[in-house]
């Protein structure tokens, strides 16, 4: 089976922007909103947030020129343990991996 960035969309790059720039670019001034916030904020307590530090790698990829950024973001947020917990902790609520 293919991965999904093998995957061919049957939409051309043109069309594929007329239809979802606007909607993409709301979301990159949403998060732009949100990291000004972060930097105006008098009590800066949280630069080194496992979620912080999650959210700026995955910012990073996705500048990248290398296909599969989706799996690689997604990763950036996953956490990568394995090991069964003897009960279920709220880490997985927040979206990154704190190891």
């Amino acid at each position: 089976m293919a991965s999904t960035s093998e995957i061919a969309s049957p939409l051309s790059q043109q069309q594929l922007i007329d239809e979802f720039f606007m909607e993409q670019r709301t979301k990159i001034l949403d998060l732009a909103a949100f990291l000004d916030r972060l930097d105006r904020v008098t009590e800066q307590n949280a630069n080194d947030d496992f979620r912080i530090v999650a959210l700026r790698k995955a910012v990073h990829e996705l500048i990248s020129d290398e296909p599969g950024r989706v799996e690689r973001v997604q990763m950036t947020f996953s956490d990568q343990n394995t090991e069964l917990l003897d009960e279920l902790d709220r880490k997985a609520a927040y979206g990154a991996s704190i190891r």
